[in-house]
Order: structure tokens, then C-alpha cells, then sequence
């Protein structure tokens, strides 16, 4: 179990780096069109979040070929992922998506009661009902501790300080023979943040998920009791990932996630950390919830449908 103080830092680590993204985006603006940029910056920023909520998860979902999986072609995950809803307090169920993929890979969009979780066919096949229920208890962790929402505004902040940034460039190029003939000038120290400030704000987003991660690990450990089975369910991911060339030549081929999910920590560390929880959990005598894997013993049952090998799609889109 995560300490509270742990959690405390997490949160407020999670504040200031959203923060520090919304000073860097009111930089951008400031720089390219002053006092006025840096509040046209962060209104374009507030203008996004407001109109993405309509947009449904489904319409993400349909880029991934993705499908409901329902109750009757899998009782037993639907039967899981119900109890983990029900102890992280959950008003809705999520729905529940299959995608048609030899990846091995799980992710949650939406939220509230447009929350869903889409599961790739070669995870459902290939992990165990004990690791898959983990993997579900991570993705129900992202939802209770609104992960999607934040990281969508990371994500949004991001964008529209490499938007600003672009447009600067655009800008300095057309300004070229001006600067040459000395007719106007400008501050390089200015124009140097204006074309580091996308960099740096990946980087604060990275930090940022890499947060979130952790902490939607400790939470799944107490949904599902069972710290170990999220260990070694990450453990299985990792030795199926990509091997040293792809790595080198195609990074991100077999990433099939939506951008603002695709920022996680080094696996040992979170295996380090989940190994911890479960050392800390034995020494207090056993954990509050009773390991929900103890209840299910069958295979995963999941409908049969044409496989989709990862391909790539006008903006990095892999599935």
C-alpha cells in the first residue's frame, strides 16, 4: 500500500509539473505575441479541453478496429473487471474493448461514464486470468484517479506550445532578410526557449506520466490485493516488447496507444516498487482486499477475428 505521504507528493509533483506546462505554453504565447499571446496561448489550450470531452471514445477506438467485448464472450473478465470497479468506487462500468492486435498491450480513454478499456487480442490469449485481472485493475486505477483527464490536458498543453512554437519559426524564416539587413532585431536568448519549449514540455509531460503510472500501480495493488500478478504481468509485456533492431530502426512500430499514454516508467523500477508494496503488505499480515485472482481459474475466452499486425498511420497512429 502507498504510503500517504507518498501519495501527497505525488499529487502535489502532479500539480506543479502541470503548472509548469501551463507557465511554458503562456511563455510560447508571450514570446511570439506578447502580453496578449500569452493569454490567446492558454484560452487555445482551455478551448481544446472544453470541446474534447464531446468527442467520444469510441471515435479513438474505431482508428484501433477495436469492438465491445461482451459479457457472454468473456463472464469472467466482465465478472473481474465489475468487482475492481466496484472497490475503486466507480459509478459506471467501463466498456469493455477488443482489439484485433498480436500486441500485447492495454490502455483506458474517456472517463466518468464514458470510460472504456481496450485490450488487445494477444493479451487476453496470452496472459494468465491472475495477471490479466491486474492489468484491469491498472486501467481501473487510471480511471479512479482521473488519469485520462489529466494527462488529456498535458497532452493538449503540449500540442498547442509546439503549435506556438512552429508558428515562431515560421515567423523568424520569413524575417530572415530583415534581420540581415538590420532592419529589425530580436532577442536570441528569446527565439532559443521559443524553439526548446516544445522539448520541454515533453519532457514535463513525461515526468508527469511517469507519475500517474506509479501511482495507478499502488492503487491497483490494493484493488486487486495482489502486487505480485501486476509484477509479473509487466514482466510478460516487457519480454514480449521489441527486439534491439526494431528498437534502433522502427522505434515506436509496435506502440498501438494514443499518444498522451505512451510515457511510461522503466519496467524494473515499477516491478521494484510493486515488489516492495507486497513485502510491505505481507509484513502487515496480508492486504485489506482478498486477491481477487483467487476466484477464477478458467482460461480467457475471447471470439475469434482477423488479426491486425501493427501498420503505420498518418500521425504515428500504430495498430
Amino acid at each position: 500500500m502507498l504510503h500517504e505521504g507518498v501519495r501527497h507528493g505525488n499529487l502535489i509533483q502532479t500539480v506543479l509539473l502541470v503548472a509548469g506546462m501551463l507557465a511554458l505554453l503562456a511563455l510560447t504565447g508571450w514570446i511570439l505575441l506578447g502580453d496578449g499571446g500569452a493569454v490567446w496561448a492558454v484560452a487555445a489550450a482551455g478551448a481544446a479541453l472544453l470541446w474534447l470531452p464531446s468527442v467520444s471514445p469510441a471515435i479513438l477506438l474505431r482508428m484501433y478496429r477495436a469492438r465491445p467485448l461482451r459479457s457472454e464472450h468473456a463472464p469472467a473478465v466482465y465478472h473481474a473487471l465489475a468487482e475492481l470497479s466496484r472497490r475503486a468506487g466507480l459509478e459506471h462500468l467501463p466498456v469493455l474493448y477488443h482489439i484485433p492486435s498480436t500486441v500485447l498491450n492495454a490502455f483506458t480513454v474517456g472517463s466518468g461514464k464514458h470510460a472504456a478499456i481496450a485490450v488487445s487480442d494477444a493479451l487476453l490469449r496470452n496472459l494468465t486470468m491472475r495477471e490479466l485481472i491486474a492489468v484491469l485493475a491498472h486501467e481501473v486505477s487510471h480511471i479512479a484517479g482521473a488519469d485520462t483527464r489529466v494527462m488529456t490536458l498535458a497532452d493538449v498543453v503540449s500540442r498547442v506550445t509546439a503549435l506556438f512554437s512552429t508558428a515562431g519559426k515560421i515567423l523568424l524564416l520569413l524575417n530572415i532578410p530583415l534581420l540581415l539587413a538590420g532592419e529589425v532585431t530580436v532577442s536570441w536568448l528569446l527565439v532559443v526557449l521559443l524553439i526548446l519549449a516544445p522539448h520541454m514540455a515533453m519532457l514535463l509531460q513525461l515526468a508527469l506520466s511517469r507519475t500517474r503510472e506509479f501511482d495507478a500501480d499502488a492503487m491497483a495493488a490494493r484493488l486487486s490485493g495482489d502486487p505480485q500478478g501486476l509484477a509479473m504481468a509487466l514482466q510478460r509485456l516487457e519480454r514480449s516488447g521489441a527486439g534491439l533492431w526494431e528498437r534502433m530502426l522502427a522505434p515506436g512500430r509496435r506502440v498501438e496507444e494514443p499518444s498522451f499514454l505512451r510515457t511510461h516508467p522503466p519496467t524494473h523500477e515499477r516491478v521494484n516498487r510493486l515488489m516492495a508494496v507486497a513485502a510491505r503488505m505481507h509484513t502487515q499480515g496480508g492486504s485489506a482486499q482478498v486477491p481477487l485472482y483467487v476466484r477464477y481459474t478458467q482460461p480467457v475466452q475471447v471470439p475469434v477475428r482477423q488479426i491486425l499486425r501493427p501498420r503505420w498511420r498518418l500521425g504515428g497512429i500504430w495498430y
